[in-house]
C-alpha cells in the first residue's frame, strides 16, 4: 500500500500575522519615501531655476535686455540684433518637477526678475505660498 504524504499548508493565524508585519512596515517605509521624493523634486526644481537664470544672464549680456518671456531663450521673437541663441542647451522650455510651467515675471519683485515655480501647490497655490520655489528663495 503506498503511503500518502502529508500536505503541510499555513494556518489562518500564521498568515494574518504575515500579512500585519507587511502592513507595518509599509507604514514605516511609505511616509519616508513621499518625503525623499518631496526632497528630491525641491532640490530640482532650485537646480532648474539656477540654470534658466544662467540663460536669462547669458541673454541680458548678449542684448543688454531681459528677455521678455522664456521663449525669448529660444527664440529671437524680440529681433534682438546681439541675439545669440539659443541659450537652452535642451532647445525647450523644461516644465518644473510636478509638471507646470516656470513662472517669468519681469520686472520682478524681489529683483530685476523673478523665475519661480509654483512647487506642490501648483498654480492654484498662489505665488506667495510656502511652497513656492525662486531664485530669491534659498
Amino acid at each position: 500500500m503506498l503511503k500518502r504524504k502529508k500536505t503541510r499548508f499555513f494556518t489562518l493565524m500564521e498568515m494574518v500575522v504575515v500579512i500585519a508585519i507587511i502592513a507595518l512596515l509599509a507604514a514605516i517605509v511609505t511616509p519616508m519615501y513621499f518625503k525623499h521624493v518631496k526632497t528630491a523634486r525641491i532640490q530640482s526644481a532650485k537646480t532648474q531655476i539656477s540654470l534658466l537664470g544662467e540663460a536669462i544672464d547669458d541673454y541680458r549680456l548678449d542684448t543688454g535686455k531681459l528677455p521678455r518671456n522664456l521663449n525669448d531663450l529660444l527664440t529671437n521673437g524680440s529681433g534682438m540684433k546681439k541675439w545669440n541663441g539659443p541659450y537652452l542647451q535642451a532647445n525647450k522650455l523644461p516644465p518644473d518637477p510636478w509638471g507646470d510651467d516656470y513662472q517669468y515675471v519681469v520686472p520682478g519683485k524681489y529683483g530685476d526678475y523673478d523665475l519661480y515655480s509654483y512647487g506642490e501647490a501648483g498654480p492654484g497655490g498662489g505665488s506667495t505660498g510656502d511652497s513656492v520655489i525662486g531664485n530669491w528663495t534659498n
